[in-house]
Parts: structure tokens; C-alpha cells; sequence
């Protein structure tokens, strides 16, 4: 296997040259009200100057939205895809490869509980069943609903589950038609006026519930153009080292691409850490943690029977090696 998946990618090398030049232009998946660093360069044109191609930004509601754009190929490139949704699509066989981090939070992604209803981590495991939670399924989001569900002993059978984007569970819990949102974002700070966390992001880490999000792109894209994508995780790189070194000058620029007020983005961004490129190439994570990781989410999911089964292993829907590239650009 091992032997035939190396012919593959030899004949896949021998046509980069022709294929790279094919290329004229990418569309790259994001989210709204979500800023990042990598915004700046798309607002200046960097990623067009630096690949050479038009590049086109197209946003989406939830990672599996963005899964299905790439899997038709529509897109080449999701920023910030949680990693559920990236575990249910390769799982399911589609060509994704997660080849960067791309931010770690976890007080940016949580569910809240409308605040009438009293409910706490302390009285939880009794008040929350029957409750009508709104959430996107198989997003990081449900993930981490069913994980606080797990640490509060109940199951997702106990209440009533709706699958609903983030903005819309944020306008539904306003308007009192759920009673639990979750949820990330500039929806989740909506969500928070009308109710309260049942964890913290300290709580949720202590209870071994993890949040971040993977750039991914095709597999046979990145292998049929390898120079393009080590340039383009060159770039959003460069614009998180200088996001590290001058924080307040992105707020701008990235409250007015991002939809959300310059408060709101410093919030936001307040809640988010960007490891550097030696840590992501670390152990921790692309060198072995997000593997783990990916076949944990795996195998949780397959237990509370959101995917039907597991791959064995997650090593081969992570490549590392455009990331190392563009270490050494």
C-alpha cells in the first residue's frame, strides 16, 4: 500500500510543473465574524502577490459546509476548520489533508444556557435533560457539547438537539426558542447577553475537552502544487509572527474584514493563541498530537454514533511537510 501510494505521488510530482501552471486562481474558505492575521494579507493582497494567482475569499457558517465545497472543488483552502468536521470528512474517505495549525482556543468555542433557566455546572446534571439545545452538527462546536455532556454524565438522547449554524441558534436563544446555544465566534459574545457558560476555558481544558482549528486543503491539490501551497502557509505564518509582535495594529483592519466592531475583534482575538511554526511542527502537534487527536475525536464520534465508523490511524490525513517548507522559505 505504503509502495503504491509513493507511485501515486512520484507521477502525481512528475505533472507539478505543468499543473502549477494551470493554476490561475484559488478560492480559500473562511469564516466571518472569526479574525484572524492571515485577514491583513488577504485585505492587502499579499497571498495574490506572493502565489501569483487570483486568489478569491469565500466564507461559510460551519467546517462542513467548507468540507463539502472542497470535496466538490470549489475551494482550495479552509482556514480554521474545526477538527470534528475534518474527522467526519476523511473519515468518510475524502482527499483532506490538514497541513498547519491554525488557532487554539478554548473560550471562544462553548455553550451557553439561557441565564432564567439557573442552570450551572453544579445543578447540570439534572436541569439540562429535556433541554432543546441549538447546534451544527458535527462541527467543533457539537464536539464539545457532547464532551461537557459526557463530563455531566448525560447523553445527547437526554435532550432535544437541533442542528442549527451558530447565528441562527445566537438569534434563537434571543428570541427564548432554545435553551442552550452553542456555538463560536462573534454568536457566541450574542449568545453570552442572554445566558452563561456551563464551563470556562480553564474548566473545559481541566475536564480534557480541546479546541482548535486545522488549515486543510484537497490532497491531490497540494500534491499536484506544492511550491503554491508552501507560499501560501509561508504567508499566513509571516502575518501571525506579526500579529505576535504588534497586536493592536491588526484590530483595525481585522474588526472591518471580519464584520464585528473593533471590541469585539480584540475579544475575540483576547481568546485566541497562534503557536509558531517550530511548535506546530513539534510533537505536540502535526509531528504526532494531531493525530492522536484526530483518531480520539474518531473514535469518541463513532461511540455516540455521529460517524458510522474510524479510520485505524490518522497518520496519512496529515501532511507536514508544505509546513516544514515553508520554514525554510
Amino acid at each position: 500500500m505504503k509502495r503504491l501510494a509513493g507511485l501515486a505521488a512520484s507521477a502525481l510530482f512528475a505533472a507539478t510543473t505543468f499543473a502549477q501552471a494551470e493554476v490561475k486562481e484559488i478560492t480559500v474558505a473562511y469564516f466571518l465574524e472569526w479574525p484572524l492575521p492571515i485577514e491583513r494579507a488577504k485585505v492587502e493582497g499579499t497571498f495574490d502577490k506572493a502565489l501569483g494567482v487570483k486568489v478569491n475569499w469565500r466564507s461559510f457558517d460551519t467546517g462542513v459546509a467548507m468540507s463539502a465545497a472542497a470535496a466538490s472543488g470549489d475551494v482550495q483552502f479552509l482556514i480554521s476548520q474545526g477538527v470534528p468536521p475534518f474527522v467526519t470528512a476523511t473519515s468518510a474517505g475524502q482527499d483532506l489533508k490538514a497541513i498547519d495549525i491554525s488557532v487554539n482556543y478554548s473560550e471562544n468555542d462553548n455553550c451557553v444556557v439561557r441565564k432564567d433557566l439557573e442552570i450551572t455546572k453544579d445543578n447540570a446534571a439534572t436541569e439540562l435533560v429535556g433541554k432543546k439545545v441549538g447546534v451544527p452538527l458535527g462541527t467543533a462546536a457539537h464536539y464539545g457539547f457532547l464532551k461537557q455532556l459526557e463530563h455531566f454524565g448525560l447523553t445527547a438522547a437526554q435532550l432535544q438537539v437541533v442542528d442549527l449554524t451558530p447565528p441562527d441558534a445566537a438569534a434563537a436563544i434571543a428570541q427564548g426558542n432554545i435553551d442552550v446555544f452553542c456555538g463560536w465566534g462573534g454568536s457566541l459574545a450574542r449568545a453570552k447577553e442572554y445566558g452563561n457558560v456551563l464551563l470556562t476555558g480553564p474548566e473545559k481544558e481541566a475536564a480534557g475537552i480541546r479546541v482548535f482549528d486545522v488549515i486543510s486543503t484537497p490532497g491531490a491539490f497540494a500534491a499536484e502544487n506544492p511550491d503554491l501551497v508552501t507560499k501560501f502557509l509561508k504567508v499566513l505564518n509571516d502575518e501571525n509572527v506579526a500579529y505576535a509582535a504588534d497586536p493592536a495594529s491588526f484590530v483595525p483592519v481585522l474588526a472591518k474584514d471580519s464584520g464585528l466592531d473593533e471590541a469585539g475583534t480584540k475579544a475575540q482575538l483576547d481568546g485566541f493563541q497562534f503557536p509558531t511554526i517550530e511548535e506546530k511542527l513539534s510533537d505536540k502537534w502535526l509531528a504526532g498530537g494531531l493525530q492522536a487527536f484526530l483518531k480520539s475525536v474518531a473514535d469518541f464520534f463513532v461511540s455516540t454514533g455521529n460517524i458510522p465508523s474510524a479510520l485505524d490511524s490518522y497518520d496519512g490525513a496529515v501532511d507536514a511537510s508544505y509546513l516544514e517548507a515553508a520554514s525554510k522559505l
